[in-house]
């Protein structure tokens, strides 16, 4: 064999032994440039219940953080799994995705917030919102510590606390004894007890998806609330409250959807911020704001009660205009 055709014989050989590592060594890298940095940045904090939870490197900046009842889930409410995620000196500020954005109000608002807490709260609450009374008995309100900023918010801004009928089996609904900002001055001063989650939260509304939010509230909230939203009874003196009337805000829709209040269940892990911000769109638009293609909405009680209103007054109509014509005759 000329020694030219053997050179480059032994050129090909040496070619396909260093194919097969260069290819390992460049898989290697890549999976170092990943896992590397990822596990550099891992930290684990404890919550109340005892449950670790791994999170990224730049929630250690929050402090201590109670995640009480949230869930894990990507886009559910939960800062760990957030897109957007701001804290400073220690306190979480700001959390969410695109959908809906989670603030909490500035610790500043606490010092406010223990005065209008001791004036309306404190009397039922117990003078550190926990629940006890200074001799250490239970109070007639629950304990507050580590229920997050969006809890307070909600219970305050509807009017149903500070209660005007402490026996009452359900708060309802009435007008706010507090502003809006003091009901987040309050809420400041209750989180700063037990930092916790879900923050109050503000919809982006726009490029919801409305029709997949009228299926979710089929699905999800129909049966309290009815397929209208008109609400209705529930058992034990209790009710599903309408949410027709406009006073009803997207921020106490998305409140209501992710603390549960009163007999309302907690949807946390199997409602993405996507899925809620269609839900709210479809209540503040199509709900409170029906546009009755058909005709009169006659209060969307149904084809029953519907069918039997155009019974009585068409067969009624018709009845009296047979009589006419025969009196005429």
């Amino acid at each position: 064999m000329p020694d030219a055709r053997r050179r480059q014989v032994r050129r090909t050989q040496r070619r396909r032994l260093l194919l097969p590592g260069g290819l390992l060594a460049i898989a290697a890298l890549g999976f170092l440039a990943l896992v590397v940095p990822a596990v550099s940045a891992q930290a684990s904090t404890t919550d109340k219940t005892g449950k670790t939870t791994t999170l990224g490197n730049s929630i250690k900046s929050c402090g201590s953080l109670n995640l009480k009842g949230v869930s894990t889930a990507a886009n559910s409410g939960n800062p760990v799994t957030s897109t957007r995620l701001v804290c400073m000196d220690g306190a979480l500020i700001l959390y969410g995705n695109s959908s809906i954005t989670y603030a909490n109000p500035p610790a500043s608002f606490a010092a406010a917030g223990k005065l209008l807490f001791d004036q309306t709260c404190a009397s039922c609450h117990g003078s550190d919102a926990n629940g006890v009374s200074p001799t250490g008995t239970a109070t007639i309100g629950p304990n507050l510590q580590g229920v997050g900023t969006a809890t307070v918010d909600f219970w305050v801004t509807t009017g149903r606390m500070p209660a005007t009928d402490i026996a009452a089996v359900e708060a309802e609904r009435k007008p706010p004894k507090l502003t809006n900002l003091q009901a987040l001055e309050v809420a400041a001063y209750i989180n700063s007890l037990d930092p916790s989650v879900p923050a109050v939260p503000t919809p982006h509304l726009k490029g919801a998806n409305v029709a997949n939010g009228a299926s979710l509230f089929a699905l999800n909230c129909a049966a309290c609330h009815t397929i209208t939203g008109a609400g209705d009874a529930l058992a034990f003196g209790t009710n599903a409250p309408s949410l027709q009337d406009k006073k009803v805000t997207a921020q106490q829709v998305a409140e209501a959807v992710r603390i549960g209040p009163a007999n309302m269940p907690r949807f946390s892990g199997n409602l993405s911020d996507t899925q809620v911000r269609d839900i709210v769109a479809y209540v503040t638009t199509y709900i409170q704001h029906p546009t009755n293609p058909g005709g009169a909405g006659l209060g969307g009680v149904g084809p029953v009660a519907e069918g039997f209103i155009a019974l009585l007054l068409g067969v009624g109509g018709l009845a009296l205009i047979c009589f006419w014509i025969g009196e005429r005759a």
